[in-house]
């Protein structure tokens, strides 16, 4: 069974920096684009970033130059390095991914319990 699970969430001053990770486990041959989303309280889930096998990113505006999205994929593994954070950055983040699974012959949308992250001073 495949599986995301996110860490590094917490409670940070403004200002302060926090690194989240994904990582998937299971019976994965490999990941394909994979993304963080957050969902503040009250508002709808938005994407903040993404990254292609390749290693292209793309992020959400409000983060850009702040948060660094990345992989490893010998550890099936992608982080959100957050710096600068702001109030209103609190939010539960959750990793998002393509995963090709041994036995299946298309990638699978997966999305991981979520992590929350509290900036307040």
């Amino acid at each position: 069974q495949v599986q995301l699970v996110e860490s590094g969430g917490g409670l940070v001053q403004p200002g302060g920096s926090l690194r989240l990770s994904c990582a998937a486990s299971g019976s994965i041959l490999s990941l394909n684009a994979m993304g963080w989303y957050r969902q503040a309280s009250g508002k709808e889930r938005e994407l903040v970033a993404t990254i292609t096998s390749g290693g292209s990113t793309n992020y959400v505006d409000s983060v850009k130059g702040r948060f660094t999205i990345s992989r490893d994929n010998a550890k099936k593994t992608v982080y959100l390095q957050m710096n600068s954070l702001k109030p209103e950055d609190t939010a539960v983040y959750y990793c998002n991914g393509d995963v090709l699974v041994h036995g299946i012959s298309y990638f699978r949308n997966y999305w991981g319990k979520g992590t929350l992250v509290t900036v307040s001073s």
